[in-house]
């Protein structure tokens, strides 16, 4: 059951990143705007929420699962590919400041308000993570406490990362029908309707893939004492 979940979670991931570079290169007319770099900031916008932010933010919530070594080790990878994606999603963002029309032109529709709170809740969760890891002795008991906290929003995080990119390629694929450059029926829709099927995919394999991870490790990982969790 671990070994499928995985490997699903896995291959949807790979089919998203293909699915996603397909988009962005081959189709990349559709992000022409009147200047060549507009057109450079716009084809790596997706590529960095999408394979940088989503993910590479996905492999690590499983890095638990698939990583051996020790918990800290785990930890540490988790940390560092967190970091990864958080760095992914705010030069991702960064790219939208680019325009021609200046920052406001590109914040007006609900997938950018989306982006920016979810990256804010990102990284203040990396922010706790970063603390929790280096600084363990003097937040143990304070991270026993807030642990489900951070497990449930970081999921939420995800799965609202998820909503957003999906606002974005409704968004998007919207504006080329309406403008006519893009038929109803055609490969480009075909890939970018695929894109957002393989993404809802993409975040149940993860969801389910970290929550039967915590089922089968909360009675092997904690074990009580008379005082104090030990394996803390």
């Amino acid at each position: 059951m671990v070994f499928c979940t995985l490997f699903f979670a896995r291959l949807s991931a790979f089919i998203v990143a293909i699915l996603v570079l397909i988009w962005a290169l081959h189709f990349k007319t559709s992000f022409i705007s009147q200047e060549e770099d507009d057109l450079i900031f716009a084809v790596l916008h997706p590529l960095l929420m999408v394979i940088g932010f989503i993910v590479v933010s996905g492999e690590a919530i499983l890095v638990h699962k698939w990583l051996p070594g020790s918990r800290n080790l785990k930890k540490l990878v988790h940390l560092c590919l967190q970091g990864l994606a958080l760095g992914c999603g705010i030069f991702g963002i960064w790219t939208k400041f680019q325009g021609q029309n200046g920052v406001v032109a590109n914040f007006y529709s609900l997938h950018s308000w989306m982006g920016l709170i979810c990256v804010t809740m990102f990284g203040a969760q990396w922010v706790f993570g970063f603390v929790s890891f280096w600084h363990k002795v003097e937040v143990r008991t304070t991270r026993l406490k807030v642990l489900p906290w951070h497990i449930f929003l970081g999921l939420y995080t995800y799965g609202l990362a998820i909503v957003t990119a999906e606002t974005g390629l409704l968004e998007k694929l919207t504006f080329l029908q309406t403008e006519g450059n893009v038929l109803k029926r055609c490969p480009e829709s075909a890939v970018v309707n695929g894109l957002g099927l393989c993404l809802v995919v993409l975040s149940s394999a993860v969801i389910v893939a970290a929550i039967s991870q915590k089922q089968q490790t909360s009675n092997s990982k904690i074990v009580f004492s008379d005082s104090s969790y030990s394996s803390y």
